[in-house]
């Protein structure tokens, strides 16, 4: 059965378990002795958990292993994986783990070897082998497991770009009669007849010039006003956006659960408040 670690199955399995990442555990026996850290996950096709690898740290060595995750209790609480029975001779007969280690039935059984009880003589065959046959090694204990989470209710806001409006401005012709004067010119010719100041003298006959056609020429001139149309530039119009802020006040009623411990008779009861501040 091929396994997958944790993050190429599940990439966001920090969602599917609501945050918690148990990648970044450490790694302690359950008299509080930390002997490594958790590096990652292998999980079945199914999704079960089936190994922890370990980074383990034992008189200044260091070795990468695998621990069957029925051997192990997760506390998220405590941002600790505790182990029971992890001994120093264990791991120096556990094979080493790396990244590039195909992890297929005969590498399991040797993982397997070094955890099965020393009495165990049960033969196994790789073609029918379930992991329900080695249950204390893969099967969570319940009672050693039975975490939950209390749940709260907060406030949590968002912006969203709502249209309210929308502003054109465009331009549009208006006509009208304009008038203007324009101050012209014309001529005109006056004729007057008026009597001689010598009128009734004699004229010397030599000096007489009795004539037919025209005598006299005037031209007769007028101005005529010229009107044509230029456009000119009247006003400029900028259009722009400002944005004014304001804040809004809103409320809800949130709900958020407490602990309640009912207990009979005269219990020690120890209770290790480990969980963080309240958010601002």
């Amino acid at each position: 059965m091929p396994l997958y670690k944790l993050a190429d199955f599940d990439p966001n399995y920090r969602e599917t378990f609501g945050g918690d990442d148990i990648r970044a555990l450490d790694l302690y026996t359950e008299g509080g002795v930390k002997i490594g850290s958790v590096a990652d996950v292998l999980v079945d096709p199914d999704g079960r958990f089936r190994y922890l690898v370990i980074d383990t740290q034992y008189d200044s060595s260091d070795k990468r292993i695998l621990l069957p995750i029925g051997l192990s209790r997760i506390d998220y609480n405590q941002h600790r994986v505790y182990v029971d029975g992890l001994s120093k001779e264990q791991v120096q007969r556990l094979p080493e783990y790396r990244d590039n280690i195909t992890v297929d039935y005969d590498y399991e059984e040797q993982v397997r070897g070094a955890y099965r009880p020393i009495s165990s003589d049960v033969a196994h065959n790789r073609d029918t082998y379930n992991y329900q046959q080695d249950a204390s090694l893969y099967n969570l204990n319940d009672e050693n497991h039975q975490t939950f989470k209390l749940y709260e209710e907060r406030l949590v806001t968002s912006k969203s770009r709502v249209k309210t409006g929308e502003v054109a401005v465009g331009k549009h012709i208006e006509t009208e009669t304009a008038r203007v004067s324009v101050p012209i010119e014309r001529e005109r010719v006056v004729i007057e007849r008026v009597n001689p100041t010598d009128a009734g003298a004699a004229v010397n006959p030599s000096e007489l010039h009795f004539q037919e056609g025209e005598i006299a020429r005037i031209e007769i001139y007028e101005e005529t006003p010229e009107i044509h149309k230029e456009a000119f530039v009247r006003e400029e119009v900028r259009v722009r956006k400002v944005v004014d802020h304001d804040t809004v006040e809103a409320q809800e009623t949130i709900r958020r659960e407490e602990l309640d411990i009912n207990t009979e008779g005269d219990l020690p009861i120890n209770r290790v408040d480990t969980t963080p501040n309240d958010p601002v």
